[in-house]
């Protein structure tokens, strides 16, 4: 298990520049199954999860190769359907949450996709009932084996239909997708996801010569097609990481820039740190955080209430910056309540924080209330256990900000999500290592 070793408190400064999205890149590399041809991949991260999907790809039989950094090629014209049966694809496949959008690429081209029940955070229940009711929808037969938890959808020819989906699932809407671009006729998708790195994927599918409509609506209309193309693709930077560079700038008291965040695709994240009092500008397609050496201030609404800061689908903030906006939250002037809607464990990392002197009370497994320090008091180091990706680099957000040496354990979560963190930081001036 690995370990970084932190010693807080120190300004940083320069700039960083953003990862390829990790949400994105998982949608997209399992796509480059729908097409024999070739399809060449710009900006992917080098991360652990993303790692995991290129090795399960290749273990498929789809023929890559290595371009130069964060740029592959991809060839699915010689796939081995019979590895989806094996002991090694169901130990391979449960290690790695973004595996369930494999399924549906499989079952459009080839008849049938398989899928072990598939791993990722322990961030509360994260049903894939969504994806496999519109495989269901679309002709396909289900079946499911409870003693190895394997998941199978099997069908000669998919066949349009008209579907509502019962919530907005991003990985479920991009799976429904992958699947009804080559079905017989006429697929409506009401109720889709329509987060930027969704309509990435629909974008990049039309390239392919997918006929699809009401790109960035909740409503997708796709013309089923024989067949699918080659392209070229090239990820947005990461979202996530943008806001976590934001919040680790504001609790540092650093000055940052933030290079080519594609500021038309970060939805309310820039408005949601501005609700927290932290100066986010607009330079080009840069972000300039500028030192806050005052510290920031929460702002209430308009009649004095408390803010309330909730995740929602696109374009409502998405769930992954919660647990960095809470973090920051932590010593501003003020207080906010936390919502966490979509997943019920994922703030149970704040223990961790009240152990370093944040004045947070969790409310229930879904809310928290956080009441400022104002810089009055630094939070104090200490040794910690990363959970989750998002709470890992939160609670190194803190440990950065925190006076002395902090130790935070099992990193391989953030390494998950995060390329090269511990690198990057010390370019812009952190002390950090990794044991």
């Amino acid at each position: 298990m690995g370990t970084f070793k932190i010693e807080g408190g120190h300004a940083l400064s320069g700039e960083i520049t953003p990862q390829g999205a990790k949400n994105e890149a998982l949608q997209i590399l399992c796509a480059v199954l729908l097409t024999s041809e070739k399809v060449t991949i710009n900006n992917i991260p080098d991360i652990v999860d993303v790692n995991k999907l290129i090795a399960l790809l290749e273990d498929l039989g789809v023929k890559i190769q290595k371009r130069g950094k964060g740029t592959y090629t991809f060839k699915a014209d010689d796939v081995n359907l019979e590895y989806l049966q094996s002991d090694q694809f169901k130990q391979d496949g449960r290690g790695l949450r973004g595996s369930i959008m494999l399924v549906g690429p499989l079952l459009a081209r080839f008849g049938k996709g398989y899928i072990p029940k598939p791993g990722g955070d322990k961030i509360g229940r994260r049903r894939l009932d969504t994806h496999f009711e519109g495989f269901i929808n679309l002709g396909a037969k289900f079946r499911y084996n409870k003693e190895e938890h394997f998941y199978g959808v099997e069908a000669k020819k998919l066949k349009g239909t008209y579907m509502l989906l019962d919530e907005a699932s991003v990985t479920g809407t991009a799976n429904i997708v992958m699947a009804a671009v080559l079905a017989e006729g006429e697929t409506t998708i009401y109720n889709a996801a329509c987060e930027p790195y969704l309509q990435q994927l629909c974008k990049m599918l039309v390239r392919m010569g997918a006929k699809i409509s009401g790109i960035g609506s909740n409503m997708l209309i796709i013309q089923g097609v024989d067949s699918l193309g080659g392209t070229e693709h090239t990820m947005l930077p990461d979202m996530i990481e943008i806001g976590s560079w934001i919040g680790l700038a504001a609790m540092t008291k650093s000055e940052l820039t933030i290079k080519n965040v594609s500021w038309k695709d970060l939805g309310q994240i820039p408005t949601t740190f501005r609700k927290l009092g932290v100066t986010v500008e607009k330079k080009g397609d840069d972000i300039y955080i500028p030192c806050h050496k005052d510290g920031y201030e929460i702002q209430n609404y308009i009649d004095g209430s408390i803010l309330t800061i909730a995740d929602a689908p696109w374009p409502g903030l998405t769930p992954d910056i919660l647990s960095i906006i809470l973090v920051v939250a932590s010593q501003a002037r003020g207080e906010v309540l936390i919502h966490q809607k979509m997943f019920e464990s994922r703030l149970f990392f704040v223990d961790k924080l009240i152990d370093m002197g944040a004045k947070i009370i969790l409310c229930d497994p879904h809310r928290a209330t956080v009441m400022g320090h104002d810089f009055k008091s630094s939070l104090k180091a200490t040794t910690m256990t990363s959970p989750d990706i998002r709470a890992g680099v939160s609670l190194l957000i803190a440990a950065l900000s925190a006076k002395g040496e902090s130790t935070i354990h099992n990193i391989e979560q953030i390494d998950r999500g995060y390329e090269n963190i511990d690198e990057r930081l010390r370019a812009i001036g952190a002390k950090i290592v990794r044991v």
